[in-house]
């Protein structure tokens, strides 16, 4: 006679032969966990958006660049084509019976290199109009030189744009991850674009006062990377903002912020309203109130607010503009 099998041995063969359940499935993760995940994706926030933010610059300036030369070279294609007239006319009352159709290339090409090939035949008309074929033949150099700085400004402008496009793809993705962590711990706030924020009642004077009454009637509107106001802000852009209302020019990103303000830094310990305050890594910045508070817009998910000093976080330093 067999014996029985155990019924330890039993509930665990059953086990090894069922199919594989929901409640076998990996877990969700548990609130503290998606907090801890949060805080990670938020630390690489900092830096992905201000690299976003530095390939704006870069591309924004270079298309500056390429704008201004390009306006240049049509400038300059003008004063060209008034010389060149001149040239013709030169011509024509020096050969008046002879043949001028060789120069055409010379006066009429659209293409200065073409026109510099052909600056020898210039050489047979007379010595006197010297100084103004030089004046035509230095203004076709010019000329070319504008082009090829043309399409070095393009070609420059365009890999900034392709860079660009990069860090912004890097940026999306990362915010989708945020806005599902968020959503999935209830803790998404859209804002307000047209918030009337909130009134400064601190003890900041001069254009700190200034800069901080700014601040503060941003207070409610969404964090958005990238973004530079009305209706919404990232950290640097609500900071360069505000100060920029109070007569101070300050760069675009926290990295250039904290390099631009190397003799302007101060001790965390003698804060005064108006300070820029530097998360460590540089990625963070907000303006410190006065009376321990701090007015600043987080990340995704949230909304410009003034925290306590605490609540803001670990300090790197501070710079006075």
């Amino acid at each position: 006679m067999r014996g029985r099998v155990p019924v330890a041995t039993g509930l665990a063969a059953a086990v090894l032969l069922l199919p594989m359940t929901s409640a076998q499935a990996d877990p969700k993760p548990t609130i503290a966990q998606a907090q801890a995940k949060l805080k990670t994706l938020n630390s690489k926030a900092d830096k992905i958006v201000d690299d976003y933010n530095a390939a704006n610059e870069k591309w924004k300036k270079a298309r500056k660049k390429y704008d201004s030369v390009n306006d240049d070279y049509q400038k300059q294609y003008s004063q060209v084509d008034v010389l060149r007239q001149t040239v013709v006319s030169i011509a024509v009352n020096t050969y008046q019976t002879g043949d001028v159709s060789m120069l055409g290339g010379v006066f009429y090409g659209s293409d200065p290199e073409s026109a510099l090939s052909g600056m020898a035949a210039l050489d047979q008309l007379s010595q006197g109009r010297a100084k103004q074929l030089a004046e035509y033949e230095a203004a076709i150099q010019g000329l070319k030189n504008k082009r090829d700085q043309q399409k070095a400004a393009y070609d420059e402008a365009n890999q900034t744009k392709s860079d660009l496009a990069k860090k912004k793809a890097d940026a999306e993705k990362l915010v989708k991850d945020q806005k599902a962590l968020l959503k999935r711990l209830g803790a998404y706030n859209v804002g307000n674009t047209k918030s009337a924020g909130i009134t400064y009642t601190g003890s900041a004077s001069g254009n700190a006062l200034t800069a901080l009454q700014f601040a503060y009637k941003q207070v409610g509107k969404p964090y958005q990377y990238g973004a530079t106001g009305p209706g919404s802000w990232d950290c640097s852009g609500l900071v360069q903002a505000a100060w920029r209302a109070a007569g101070v020019s300050l760069p675009r990103t926290t990295y250039e912020m904290w390099s631009w303000g190397a003799n302007r830094r101060v001790s965390t310990s003698k804060l005064q309203p108006g300070d820029l305050l530097f998360h460590p890594g540089f990625g963070h910045v907000g303006i410190y109130a006065g009376g321990g508070k701090v007015v600043h817009a987080p990340q995704t998910g949230d909304v410009v607010k003034v925290v306590s000093l605490s609540a803001y976080g670990s300090l790197a330093g501070a710079v006075r503009p």
